[in-house]
């Protein structure tokens, strides 16, 4: 059942998955057009499988959750996963909590534990740097809008489809965001890491993940073949058993 809380001066969509469920609870994080509706079936199955509560929650500015009242920061992902992921989590009392993160949230997963100590972190897709096949790939998207190829299911995902679309569209075209760069921040991470991209992702290059494993020698590193920018999609079954095998080792070190 779908509900709301305050954090971040936001209301924000969420929805929790067993929360009685007695074991560390796997947090979604999701892309950067995605929502708790984008991420469709694909928590549930995995924390079914596991016994293993979920957490899935929309943020501002999207799915059902506060909208956006002006355009986003350069930073917009640290404030995600510094201020706000930190201020949910404890109002919800999840800790450590097991972080998914997809695209945008890959990236958000990965600050988060570059400054606090989840569990583990599964990012799928993530970006740590600027590609020019991201940015190509998201004009595309924005000539796709202009034709009228994307606002309806934009729209089945968002109250504000106009609203998600642009502040996702045009913070990654902003000129200033061409220069975003996590790189610094990862080699404090920690917590077992799990990276996983398609060869035929439309927004990244394998270059994301080999990056992520020079700064962090101890990440696992999956590189799938015909997978696109949407491994939980793509291959659900081969990355919801490689998620499941992470969470299985770090539970038993619990």
């Amino acid at each position: 059942m779908i509900e709301f809380i305050d954090v971040a001066a936001a209301r924000l969509e969420l929805l929790r998955i067993a929360p009685e469920r007695g074991a560390p609870t796997i947090v979604f994080l999701h892309e950067g057009l995605g929502s708790v509706a984008g991420w469709r079936d694909f928590p549930r199955t995995v924390c079914d499988r596991l016994g293993a509560p979920g957490l899935v929650y929309s943020r501002r500015g999207y799915g059902r959750s506060t909208a956006l009242d002006g355009p986003r920061a350069a930073d917009y992902l640290h404030r995600e996963a510094w201020d706000v992921l930190p201020a949910l989590l404890a109002a919800l009392g999840i800790e450590p909590p097991f972080l998914v993160g997809h695209s945008d949230g890959g990236s958000i997963a990965l600050l988060y534990a570059a400054r606090h100590d989840p569990l583990a972190i599964a990012v799928m897709a993530p970006h740590v740097f600027v590609e020019d096949v991201t940015i190509d790939g998201i004009r595309q998207a924005r000539a796709a809008w202009q034709q009228g190829r994307l606002k309806d299911a934009v729209a089945r995902l968002h109250d504000d489809p106009d609203g998600a679309f642009f502040g996702w569209n045009d913070g990654w075209l902003e000129p200033a965001f061409r220069f975003w760069n996590i790189e610094a921040e990862l080699p404090r991470i920690r917590c077992p890491v799990l990276a996983i991209q398609g060869y035929d992702d439309q927004y990244g290059t394998m270059e994301q993940l080999d990056r992520i494993a020079r700064a962090v020698p101890h990440a696992q590193l999956m590189k799938l073949e015909a997978c696109g920018h949407a491994p939980q999609r793509d291959q659900s079954e081969v990355v919801a058993r490689a998620i499941e095998t992470l969470y299985e080792a770090v539970k038993a070190t619990q």
